[in-house]
């Protein structure tokens, strides 16, 4: 019989972030480095330092002479290794030299410009985004890391990878049965660790929901796109009680919802469409998907999805079990939610509604 050892690190998502000028964070990587065989060092700082140097000198070709005394200009007497910080991924054991975080946003975000100016730049470093539900959810994660749309961002979900699921959430088969927010976490942190990340790891809660929103500085954008009916009702209630804007994208026609309750404190949760009886939150938490159909079907309008979702839908517990969600789809609503909430942050827009982004429709 084969004996695996078990991992202690099946829910690690932070990593660790050092800077050796400092002695106990010298120390700590010396550590890791003398103590962890399997420890890959990856040390690309020069690579960095040369592309931070040549976007801030946009008019002109420097020449290898040039590029050696600015770089030694940064360096300031001291070796390379000394520059920037180190990061220690602890899932995979891997330690990368990077950029600190100043001079890595400028130049992570650099070709940004001037679709996002340097000013937009530095409000979105203010501010924090919420996602509830990590199927959907992931890909609008990391589209809004990309971007850099926040600083922060607080990530919800309870489940756990399932191969079905990787029909549409962007992953390896090495993290079936890990967390879904942990595994949306650790592609974030690998892909801008100085991005703040906090995960609620058994979802949304009664019990939970006002330090999801408001714990060390309220959010400024919650973003919805969970299954169960009674988090959609709970977390607008929630939304609209601390004047916080709501986007929820619906992985069909490219339908996206916006709803304003930082500028429209009384609002009706989901432009109307939630009947008065759906609030009653404790009668919805132990539907099965067949039985939440007619439900959804209030709230997103049953008459206006794809005539492909209303098959499914009739064939929910008979020839499947849930509703079908498409890459192409997820990764539409990813972009979709990232420029919304991205103008919503900036105050670019103040509109409230539904709206489409229906390929059937525009290429036709």
């Amino acid at each position: 019989m084969l004996k695996f050892k078990e991992s202690n690190l099946s829910n690690a998502f932070l990593p660790e972030i050092f800077n050796i000028n400092i002695s106990s964070d010298f120390q700590r990587v010396q550590n890791l480095i003398d103590e962890q065989a399997e420890l890959l060092v990856l040390d690309e700082i020069h690579s960095q330092m040369r592309e931070l140097i040549k976007i801030r000198n946009p008019q002109k070709v420097l020449t290898e002479d040039e590029y050696v005394q600015q770089i030694e200009t940064l360096l300031d007497g001291k070796p390379s290794h000394y520059y920037g910080s180190w990061v220690y991924y602890p899932w995979n054991k891997k330690l990368v030299h990077l950029l600190s975080k100043d001079e890595f946003v400028e130049l992570r975000t650099s070709r940004n410009l001037y679709k996002i100016t340097p000013e937009e730049r530095n409000t979105l470093l203010q501010k924090k985004i919420a996602i509830i539900g990590l199927s959907v959810g992931q890909m609008i994660a990391l589209t809004i890391a990309m971007e850099r749309t926040c600083d922060e961002i607080r990530l919800a979900d309870f489940d756990l990878i399932e191969l079905s699921n990787m029909n549409r959430i962007r992953t390896s088969v090495t993290n079936i049965g890990v967390s879904k927010a942990v595994v949306a976490a650790r592609e974030i942190a690998e892909l801008d660790p100085y991005i703040h990340v906090k995960l609620f790891l058994d979802g949304i809660t009664d019990e939970n929901i006002d330090d999801f929103l408001l714990k060390d500085g309220k959010i400024d954008l919650l973003i919805e796109e969970c299954d169960g009916l009674d988090v959609k009702i709970l977390s607008r209630i929630k939304a609209r009680e601390y004047g916080i804007p709501v986007v929820m994208e619906t992985n069909d026609r490219g339908m996206i919802d916006i709803e304003r309750f930082d500028l429209e404190p009384k609002r009706a949760l989901l432009h109307g469409l939630i009947p008065e009886n759906m609030e009653n939150l404790s009668a919805l938490r132990n539907l099965s998907n067949q039985e939440k159909v007619p439900l959804l079907g209030a709230m997103v309008g049953i008459e206006h999805i794809s005539e492909r979702m209303k098959m499914s839908l009739a064939e929910m517990g008979k020839t499947i079990s849930t509703w079908p969600q498409l890459a192409s789809s997820v990764v539409l609503g990813g972009a979709m939610v990232t420029d919304v909430s991205r103008r919503i942050l900036l105050k670019q827009t103040t509109l409230s509604g539904r709206y489409y982004v229906d390929f059937n429709e525009l290429i036709n």
